[in-house]
C-alpha cells in the first residue's frame, strides 16, 4: 500500500490553500506543472482555468497535456518527463481510466517521483478500484458501481464531495464489496497528502475512513441491504494522520492540552 511518490488527493472544490500547497510542493517559482484535463467535458477550458490559478499562486510554468485518445496517451510525453507536478482535473473518472489506463503515459506517470495531485474525478481515479457512481438509497450491491483506476495509491477506495453529497452509503457499499480496501471519503476543500506509508489530512473539511478489515460479518446479497458488522470508522480533520499499512489513525491531543494558544 506504500506509494513512492507524494500524492495530493482533493475531494473537490479546492480553495487557494490546497492549490497553493500543490504549487509549493511542485517547486513554487521553479515549478513545472502539467495539467491533465482528460476527465473534463471541456478539457481546454478546465486546463486553462487551473493554469491561471496555479500561475496566480506562484507557479513558474504551467502547461496542459492534451490526452483525448489512447493514441495520444501512447505517445512519448516530454512534458511529463520534465514536470515537477502533475494535476488531474475533475469531470468523469471513467474517462481517465479509459483513455490513460495501461498506456505508455500511465507507465510513465507511475515511474515519476514528482508530486501528483487530483481533484474530484481526478482524485477518484488515483485508487486501484475506482468508485464510478452510485446514488441508490441504503447500503447495497446496487448502491455503487466501480471500475479500474490508475492505482497511484493501491489498497484504497476514494470517494469525493463526500459530506456535501451524502455519499456515506455508497462508500459503505463499496467497502463491503471490497473489504481488503480502505474506504476514504474526502470532503470538498479537503485533501490527503501521502508521505510513504501515511497520509495527512489538509483543508477545511474531514476525511472519513471506513475499515472493514476487522469486520466479523459481511453479507452482500444480490438484492437488498448489505450486512456489515464491526467495521471501523474514523473521521479525521486537518492536521491528523493515518498509517495505511497499520490501518490506524494518529490523532493529536487538542491544542489546549498541548499548551498551544
Amino acid at each position: 500500500m506504500v506509494s513512492s511518490r507524494r500524492l495530493l488527493i482533493i475531494g473537490g472544490a479546492a480553495g487557494p490553500g490546497l492549490l497553493g500547497r500543490f504549487v509549493a510542493l511542485a517547486g513554487g517559482p521553479a515549478a513545472r506543472i502539467v495539467v491533465i484535463a482528460t476527465a473534463s467535458s471541456v478539457p481546454a477550458a478546465a486546463a486553462s482555468s487551473f493554469g491561471e490559478t496555479f500561475a496566480e499562486l506562484g507557479a513558474g510554468e504551467v502547461r496542459e497535456l492534451p490526452l483525448y485518445t489512447r493514441g495520444e496517451a501512447n505517445l512519448d510525453q516530454p512534458l511529463l518527463r520534465r514536470a515537477t507536478g502533475v494535476f488531474f482535473t475533475g469531470g468523469d473518472q471513467e474517462r481517465i481510466a479509459q483513455v490513460i489506463g495501461g498506456t505508455a503515459t500511465d507507465s510513465l506517470l507511475h515511474s515519476l517521483a514528482t508530486v501528483i495531485a487530483g481533484t474530484s474525478a481526478g482524485a477518484a481515479a488515483m485508487s486501484g478500484t475506482m468508485i464510478v457512481e452510485g446514488d441508490a438509497v441504503g447500503v447495497s450491491r446496487a448502491g455503487v458501481r466501480t471500475g479500474p483506476g490508475l492505482e497511484f495509491l493501491p489498497g484504497v477506495l476514494i470517494d469525493q464531495h463526500f459530506a456535501e453529497r451524502g455519499r456515506v452509503n455508497r462508500l459503505l457499499s463499496a467497502v463491503a464489496l471490497y473489504p481488503h480496501e480502505l474506504g476514504l471519503g474526502i470532503d470538498e476543500d479537503t485533501a490527503i497528502l501521502t508521505d510513504g506509508d501515511r497520509f495527512e489530512v489538509l483543508g477545511s473539511g474531514a476525511v472519513t475512513v471506513v475499515d472493514a478489515g476487522a469486520a466479523t460479518d459481511i453479507r452482500v446479497p444480490a438484492q437488498g441491504p448489505i450486512t456489515l458488522a464491526d467495521a471501523r470508522i474514523h473521521v479525521l480533520a486537518a492536521g491528523h494522520t493515518f498509517h495505511l499499512t497499520g490501518r490506524r489513525p494518529v490523532v493529536d491531543a487538542p491544542a489546549a492540552e498541548r499548551g498551544v494558544a
